[in-house]
Protein backbone atom coordinates (compact mmCIF):
# COMPACT_ATOMS: atom_id res chain seq x y z
CA UNK A 1 0.00 0.00 0.00
CA UNK A 2 1.35 3.33 -1.12
CA UNK A 3 2.64 5.32 1.81
CA UNK A 4 0.58 8.47 0.36
CA UNK A 5 -3.07 6.57 1.13
CA UNK A 6 -1.92 5.10 4.35
CA UNK A 7 -0.81 9.12 5.48
CA UNK A 8 -5.08 9.73 4.07
CA UNK A 9 -6.19 6.57 5.98
CA UNK A 10 -4.30 7.76 9.21
CA UNK A 11 -6.12 10.98 9.34
CA UNK A 12 -9.44 9.27 8.75
CA UNK A 13 -8.45 7.77 11.88
CA UNK A 14 -7.87 10.36 13.64
CA UNK A 15 -10.43 12.66 12.51
CA UNK A 16 -12.89 9.54 13.83
CA UNK A 17 -11.84 9.67 17.33
CA UNK A 18 -11.47 13.11 17.55
CA UNK A 19 -15.33 13.28 17.08
CA UNK A 20 -15.65 10.37 19.52
CA UNK A 21 -13.85 12.81 22.31
CA UNK A 22 -15.73 15.82 20.92
CA UNK A 23 -19.35 14.06 21.34
CA UNK A 24 -18.44 11.42 24.29
CA UNK A 25 -20.89 12.11 27.19
CA UNK A 26 -22.95 14.75 25.31
CA UNK A 27 -26.80 13.95 24.21
CA UNK A 28 -28.04 15.17 20.90
CA UNK A 29 -29.37 17.51 22.06
CA UNK A 30 -26.54 19.34 23.72
CA UNK A 31 -25.08 18.67 20.11
CA UNK A 32 -27.77 20.28 18.25
CA UNK A 33 -27.93 23.57 20.79
CA UNK A 34 -23.41 23.88 20.74
CA UNK A 35 -21.96 25.69 17.46
CA UNK A 36 -18.62 25.18 18.29
CA UNK A 37 -19.70 21.18 18.78
CA UNK A 38 -21.58 20.61 15.91
CA UNK A 39 -18.86 22.73 13.72
CA UNK A 40 -15.82 20.62 15.26
CA UNK A 41 -17.87 17.13 14.10
CA UNK A 42 -18.73 18.83 10.87
CA UNK A 43 -15.12 19.62 10.10
CA UNK A 44 -13.45 16.27 11.02
CA UNK A 45 -16.24 14.93 8.15
CA UNK A 46 -15.16 16.91 5.91
CA UNK A 47 -11.71 15.50 6.89
CA UNK A 48 -12.32 12.14 6.39
CA UNK A 49 -14.63 12.22 3.16
CA UNK A 50 -11.80 14.24 1.53
CA UNK A 51 -9.58 11.63 2.53
CA UNK A 52 -11.09 9.09 1.40
CA UNK A 53 -11.58 10.92 -1.96
CA UNK A 54 -7.69 11.32 -2.12
CA UNK A 55 -7.48 7.52 -2.06
CA UNK A 56 -9.45 7.19 -4.68
CA UNK A 57 -7.76 9.33 -6.69
CA UNK A 58 -4.40 7.17 -5.56
CA UNK A 59 -5.90 3.90 -5.32
CA UNK A 60 -9.47 3.46 -5.55
CA UNK A 61 -9.17 -0.24 -4.83
CA UNK A 62 -8.72 0.16 -1.10
CA UNK A 63 -11.67 1.95 -1.10
CA UNK A 64 -13.37 -1.52 -1.59
CA UNK A 65 -11.82 -2.51 1.70
CA UNK A 66 -13.59 -0.12 3.85
CA UNK A 67 -17.07 -0.51 4.73
CA UNK A 68 -19.73 2.58 4.82
CA UNK A 69 -17.36 4.44 3.13
CA UNK A 70 -20.22 6.37 0.77
CA UNK A 71 -22.12 7.33 3.93
CA UNK A 72 -18.19 9.17 4.95
CA UNK A 73 -18.05 11.65 2.10
CA UNK A 74 -19.02 12.24 -1.76
CA UNK A 75 -16.65 8.47 -2.80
Amino acid sequence: MKSEVLAHLHDILQAGRAVGRFVVGRTFGEYCGDDLLRSGVERKFEIMGEALNRIARVDPSVLDQIRDRRGAGRV
